[in-house]
């Protein structure tokens, strides 16, 4: 049983995300998209929020669960027993970090694959930094996130007065 782990912050979730998760979907038999929780990040959302947002819009995917995550990635894979983890890349910038984070997970835990998926071409320039960019001036962001979290996402602009 291949069992997947598609991790990341997912603040906010985006179209190139969505993307990703569902064509890992497709290459295992369980992905568990999981929500980094790192202090050492200023998010957007609560991981609370982000894990919400996921469930919404991965709903319709079978196979997929959302679940949240503190720590090492190698030691929650360990957990939950996952032996792939899922990886997008967009660029080569993407491809040299993803690579060295392969290799320590690798180190950290020997009973885990790497894949990595390529970014279909109409989401490489897509990132949640940039979302919040555009967002945060009101620019329109349906091209960038699933529509089922525009609404969150201008909310919170407008709670946060910007």
């Amino acid at each position: 049983m291949i069992k997947a782990i598609y991790a990341g912050s997912f603040d906010p979730v985006t179209l190139g995300h969505l993307d990703i998760i569902k064509r890992a979907s497709k290459i295992s038999d369980k992905l568990v998209v999981a929500v980094l929780e790192n202090p050492n990040k200023n998010c957007l959302f609560t991981i609370e929020e982000r894990k919400k947002h996921l469930e919404i819009v991965t709903a319709d995917i079978e196979n997929v669960e959302v679940a949240t995550f503190k720590g090492l990635f190698a030691d929650f894979a360990r957990e939950i027993n996952a032996n792939v983890a899922i990886r997008g890349l967009r660029n080569a910038v993407d491809f040299a970090y993803e690579q060295q984070i392969q290799l320590i997970n690798g180190r950290l835990n020997d009973n885990i694959e790497t894949i990595f998926l390529s970014a279909d071409e109409k989401h490489i320039s897509l990132s949640s930094s940039a979302v919040k960019e555009v967002a945060v001036f009101g620019g329109n962001i349906d091209f960038m996130v699933p529509s089922e979290i525009v609404g969150f996402i201008e909310e919170k602009y407008m709670k946060r007065g910007v």
